[in-house]
């Protein structure tokens, strides 16, 4: 099984034969490779550096609770409410090989269409119970610049991760997508399926 998918090869759900002059691959990242994978660790790892940082301040044994909750958060919950809706999920193999979630296990069936309003609860229930969880301890601890550093860095992160692959990520169901109509109608065309569930979704 390859480490990540064939650029060359159109996506699971797709029903071109061939990517080359693919209109949505000009507006939609289709496909990934290890350099994103590493351009999304550059952008998140500072975050949990400083955070870790601070909690081990206080006591190391607090980090312990932090690496459970984002290893439920970003393994299980995530996968279980975003991730299975998003085309990528629908390829060959036991776990995702994206840019986000590389190596999570694909324990639930694929899902094509928008998320409900419980999963968007708890995808965001689970994000701010990560990102948050450090606070408190550079709040006690008065580890200011710590903390002024904790938020810039998840600031820098979110608006990067919004601006570099929000903007281009195939899964529209994430609340945080932000791929525009045109592109998502051009990647609908060549992915009827998905077009299907959301209109289903929809009530189309």
């Amino acid at each position: 099984m390859p480490a990540f998918l064939d650029p060359t090869k159109p996506i699971a759900t797709c029903t071109a034969e061939s990517c080359a002059d693919c209109p949505a691959g000009r507006m939609v990242h289709c496909h990934f490779q290890g350099r994103d994978l590493a351009h999304f660790m550059v952008n998140v790892l500072p975050s949990f550096v400083i955070g870790g940082a601070g909690i081990a301040h206080l006591s190391f044994w607090w980090l312990l609770p932090w690496g459970a909750i984002a290893l439920g958060y970003f393994g299980l919950l995530e996968i279980r409410v975003m991730c299975s809706h998003c085309p990528h999920y629908a390829e060959a193999g036991r776990s995702l090989k994206c840019w986000a979630n590389y190596g999570s296990p694909k324990l639930w069936a694929y899902r094509p269409g928008p998320m409900s309003r419980m999963e968007i609860f708890w995808f965001f229930a689970g994000l701010v119970a990560v990102l948050g969880y450090p606070l408190g301890f550079l709040l006690v601890g008065r580890q200011w610049l710590l903390l002024v550093l904790y938020v810039l860095s998840v600031t820098a992160a979110g608006t990067t991760l919004k601006m570099a692959f929000c903007a281009q990520c195939m899964n529209f169901a994430c609340p945080l997508n932000e791929v525009g109509e045109d592109a998502r109608r051009a990647f609908f065309e060549r992915n009827p399926a998905v077009a299907q569930a959301w209109d289903r979704e929809r009530g189309q």
